[in-house]
């Protein structure tokens, strides 16, 4: 039996073991408290803590593993995965497939030129350094010890529950201006196609952007999902005058449009929601249902 084993287990996590246990896979998770695996426990997911600083408890479900799913972001100290558990996989016998979330932060910014996956890695914020040097770190390992690593670099994900339509819904949102920004987004139904695409099709040492075809600005996000929902959207604040956190402001300061092509030619992957209109308005049905 195919077994997938997730290091992390947040919204992209879930949507794929949901897909992949309907079809008769078995799944097993970590998360970062005893309180959460409690909450998946409880849900029918095996779960044990991970919080990158200890070794699992149980090395069972880890070594049944055929496929396993990184989602736990690096820290400082670089991998948590890695440099707890490299020897452990790399004495497994069954692993096909290992698929590492990384997100497309690690080019930097390009002035809103288009990036495919041989673009230069130009990252300036902490976050998107460590991805580079994660993503580094696990592709040395497809010929050093023959992991079947392959490298997802996600833009913004959204999806039900997580969306313009939610924020607006909760009066969370904002609409935030800032003329040509250009962000790339991706529901989180299509990172679980690219994925299951992959895991069809595995090729060790592969890098493959994972956004849909219409980067755009934040703003024209907000305004259509306020369009869709019949109510006004919220004021315009420019964006240097919006008094963001720097967390929020670390988000503005690349501007990049990704190439998807090779999701498409490599993997034969069809977009369900090839921009964020369709995906609003997907959310926006299935939330009435």
């Amino acid at each position: 039996m195919s077994h997938l084993f997730c290091f992390g287990f947040g919204f992209t996590a879930r949507r794929l073991a949901s897909k992949l246990h309907a079809a008769g896979w078995s799944v097993s998770a970590t998360a970062r408290s005893a309180e959460k695996c409690a909450a998946l426990m409880a849900e029918g997911i095996d779960c044990q803590t991970f919080d990158g600083t200890s070794l699992l408890a149980d090395l069972n479900p880890l070594q049944k593993a055929t496929h396993i799913l990184l989602s736990a972001p690096p820290g400082e100290a670089g991998d948590p995965v890695l440099n707890l558990h490299r020897d452990d996989l790399a004495a497994m016998n069954s692993l096909q497939w290992i698929g590492y979330l990384s997100a497309t932060s690690v080019y930097g910014d390009t002035g809103g030129k288009l990036v495919d996956e041989n673009a230069p890695l130009r990252a300036t914020t902490a976050r998107g350094i460590r991805r580079i040097e994660s993503e580094e770190s696990w592709l040395n390992n497809v010929s050093t010890i023959d992991l079947p690593v392959h490298v997802f670099r996600l833009a913004g994900i959204y999806g039900p529950g997580r969306s313009a339509v939610d924020q607006l819904r909760s009066g969370r949102a904002r609409r935030i201006l800032k003329p040509g920004h250009l962000f790339s987004r991706i529901h989180v139904d299509d990172i679980v196609t690219v994925l299951e695409a992959s895991i069809a099709r595995a090729r060790p040492g592969s890098i493959y952007n994972v956004c849909d075809d219409e980067p755009a600005m934040s703003s024209d996000v907000i305004e259509y999902a306020a369009e869709l929902l019949g109510v006004e959207p919220p004021p315009a604040m420019p964006f240097d005058g919006a008094g963001l956190s720097e967390m929020a402001r670390s988000f503005y300061a690349d501007n990049r449009r990704i190439d998807n092509q090779l999701i498409k030619s490599a993997l034969g992957v069809t977009l369900a929601y090839p921009d964020y209109r369709a995906g609003l308005e997907a959310i926006l049905a299935e939330s009435a249902d």
